[in-house]
């Protein structure tokens, strides 16, 4: 079952990269749950903004919780600096949010076993409009699970088998797209290059009775 988060995941990145060539996008990518112990694990969250909702201040609060349960414990705050709260992951966490901070992302670098838990990924955003500013929530949980080696069953090969082909099916679909808009293009302009020549071909008498007459 973790190899379909990571299905999900290079199949939002492929369209990324094809939408890419178009306008930006995002895609609220779901994060991957199984880490490696001794290696990095990127804590992806991601809220989507609208384009009519770019001019706004966010606020984004990171809390991890044991898997035995207890209460959320605050580990890392962006709130216009950054913030790094102290607790077994302190010197550890690092912040990897994009400046459109549509992407609020943080890493656990050197992970250890014992970081297993449930991430809580918090954005509050209040925009700037000019009648008034509303304030919008959202929340991002994240079940990790750190292994001491990281292991390949089936249902990963399946889904990267499958990513592979829809890489290769994007791709396909993009040159096609490509070559039917050059197409297109050409035609039309050659449409208006045949028109121009039929009206240089027209002899000028023939250009001025073109004319509409005006009444008095």
């Amino acid at each position: 079952m973790a190899a379909l988060p990571r299905l999900l995941r290079a199949a939002a990145l492929a369209l990324l990269l094809w939408a890419g060539f178009c306008s930006a996008v995002c895609v609220e990518v779901p994060s991957e749950t199984e880490a490696v112990q001794g290696n990095p694990m990127k804590l992806l969250c991601i809220s989507c903004m609208k384009r009519e909702e770019v001019t706004a201040s966010t606020v984004v609060e990171w809390f991890y919780r044991p898997p035995e349960g207890g209460k959320d414990e605050p580990i890392y705050e962006y709130r216009k600096t950054n913030h790094e709260f102290p607790s077994r992951f302190s010197g550890r966490l690092q912040w990897n949010g994009s400046k459109d901070m549509q992407d609020v992302s943080i890493t656990v670098l050197n992970v250890t076993l014992n970081d297993s838990g449930i991430y809580t990924c918090n954005i509050t955003r209040e925009f700037e409009f000019e009648i008034h500013r509303p304030l919008f929530t959202s929340s991002r949980l994240i079940h990790l699970t750190v292994v001491e080696e990281a292991g390949e069953d089936f249902t990963s090969v399946i889904s990267e088998i499958m990513m592979y082909i829809l890489l290769v099916f994007l791709t396909l679909w993009l040159l096609i797209e490509m070559v039917y808009c050059y197409r297109k293009v050409s035609k039309a302009e050659e449409a208006a290059q045949e028109s121009a020549t039929d009206y240089l071909a027209i002899p000028s008498e023939n250009k001025e009775n073109c004319a509409v007459p005006v009444e008095e």
